[in-house]
């Protein structure tokens, strides 16, 4: 989002790129001296240069992933106590994934169009794959709806491109603006009602069973 020098945010903590605690102290040490505060996004996902993660819980998940969480008070907590500065730190999750009303056009028009093939799909008789978005090649930007095998995307990481990553590590390239600035384009706002947005609610017709009912042998 940042547009000029001293807009937040002033540091990216990327996955794809180890953390180096005494590198980060000297920037934001540096970025509060310079425009008075520092305003920093963490990914859940980074990692210490032995490929621990800052958040790991001890805990596993149902494929035998990590399970994070905690990583804000864990960086806010360590500013505190080696640059002896305050802090807030915020988690956006479920308030993030539920902001419909601040989607971008694109993302709307795109999430509508993923929700339409997938049923398209499923009526074709297809199984096992999903909706995929095809971007095309050409600068000015345009997309369309594709298909990939699940055994082909499931339980695998795509990294971000180390050209998106600016040379010291904590923010992205123009390269990566360029990438993910048609993403955020456009505004779609729902209507509102008393102040409150108003969605669609669904009736929920189940569809006719077409399945034997399936006993465990």
């Amino acid at each position: 989002a940042a547009e000029e020098e001293g807009d937040a945010p002033h540091i990216i903590l990327f996955p794809e790129i180890a953390f180096d605690k005494a590198k980060f102290l000297r920037k934001v040490k540096s970025c509060v001296k310079k425009f008075g505060y520092c305003a920093i996004v963490v990914s859940e996902g980074a990692q210490n240069k032995d490929g621990s993660f800052l958040a790991d819980t001890g805990g596993k998940d149902a494929f035998g992933h990590v399970q994070l969480g905690g990583v804000a008070p864990f960086v806010a907590n360590m500013i505190k106590d080696e640059l002896g500065y305050k802090y807030h730190w915020a988690v956006a999750d479920y308030l993030q994934r539920s902001a419909r009303h601040i989607a971008s056009g694109t993302d709307v028009e795109q999430a509508y169009a993923v929700g339409k093939a997938a049923v398209e799909f499923a009526l074709a008789g297809k199984n096992a794959v999903m909706p995929t978005i095809v971007r095309g090649k050409a600068k000015k930007y345009s997309w369309s709806i594709g298909e990939a095998k699940l055994s082909d995307v499931a339980n695998v990481e795509k990294m971000m491109p180390r050209d998106y990553i600016s040379r010291d590590g904590f923010q992205i390239t123009e390269k990566a603006r360029q990438y993910f600035a048609p993403l955020i384009l456009g505004e779609d706002y729902p209507p509102y009602k008393n102040g409150i947005p108003q969605y669609a609610r669904l009736k929920k017709v189940l569809a006719q069973k077409k399945l034997k009912k399936w006993r465990w042998t």
